[in-house]
């Protein structure tokens, strides 16, 4: 492999963040599919949001917010029960169904996680889906407390690993988080599972494939 290491996007790229659908259907019924759509996008906003305006707070905290900011919108029943249940859902996301055996291709190669989530997030997720073992590091933005797409938060990648950014190959399934990584000087790979469209920011992605495992091969 031609890259000293391989780092991994967490939400939407190894996880699929909308499984969290059945638990909200469960307290939320008809509406339970949309809430966990407007979740997502919430909390994506507030990431962005905190980010431009300086105020960081950390992801499992925007993560509650969001919900809540849906659930008043929605105009449905909650409750701090039903609020901490559907917190610890995101513990237990669906890994998508190639993740493992991509994984266990690239066991010669130095993997990395770092995603936005918060450190409290992350290891009970990688833990819970049996994950933890195939990654050399765990990078969280809330080292330094700076989201992503900042350049700041993939520098902290690079002083992490010690490496430069044409190094290393970034790979997400979220165009915003390929925008921000390859502007940084990122190698990138857009995990485009959803037949997506790229957005227009001026950014071509090194490789854009429809799992990790056409990546892999292409690698080869």
């Amino acid at each position: 492999m031609k890259y000293r290491a391989y780092v991994f996007d967490v939400y939407g790229t190894l996880f699929d963040v909308y499984s969290i659908s059945e638990k909200c259907t469960y307290y939320f019924g008809d509406k339970g599919i949309s809430i966990s759509q407007s979740w997502r996008q919430k909390q994506l906003e507030y990431c962005f949001l905190r980010q431009i305006i300086g105020t960081y707070i950390p992801f499992h905290e925007i993560t509650k917010n969001a919900l809540q900011y849906v659930c008043t919108v929605e105009q449905v029943y909650i409750t701090e029960e039903i609020i901490t249940d559907l917190l610890q859902a995101y513990h237990y996301l669906s890994l998508f169904t190639e993740v493992k055996q991509a994984l266990e291709m690239l066991q010669s190669e130095t993997l990395v996680v770092f995603s936005n989530g918060s450190v409290d997030m992350l290891l009970p997720l990688l833990n819970n889906s049996g994950l933890t073992s195939y990654f050399h590091y765990i990078v969280s933005v809330d080292e330094i407390k700076q989201y992503k797409p900042s350049p700041l938060a993939y520098q902290h990648v690079c002083n992490r690993l010690n490496m430069q950014p044409k190094e290393i190959l970034f790979l997400s399934s979220n165009t915003w988080d390929i925008v921000g990584a390859s502007q940084f000087g990122f190698q990138t790979a857009w995990i485009n599972r959803e037949k997506a469209t790229m957005d227009l920011l001026d950014v071509t992605p090194n490789y854009m494939v429809n799992n990790l495992q056409e990546l892999i091969v292409q690698q080869k």
